[in-house]
């Protein structure tokens, strides 16, 4: 699943869609490989939609830089931001 389907609503140019991708998908592949009980079957939907609400809700605020996306996104995750 991309990051495509949260974005309903949102209004981003296609680079920003680009960048929020790239930043959920690396986020995602982060979490899954931390072993995190959060990318799990059982949780794997709404982690997915935590991360992807968090990094649109960044973005929108005008954030770009795809590693610091999703930097942040973990950390909100996991409460450490």
């Amino acid at each position: 699943m991309s990051i495509v389907p949260f974005l309903r609503g949102s209004s981003f140019d296609p680079e920003a869609v680009a960048i929020l991708g790239a930043a959920f998908d690396a986020a995602w592949d982060v979490l899954q490989k931390s072993g995190s009980p959060l990318g799990s079957d059982g949780q794997a939907m709404t982690t997915r939609e935590r991360l992807a609400k968090r990094i649109i809700e960044m973005g929108q605020k005008g954030m770009r830089n795809h590693k610091r996306l999703m930097e942040d996104a973990l950390a909100h995750l996991t409460g450490k931001g």
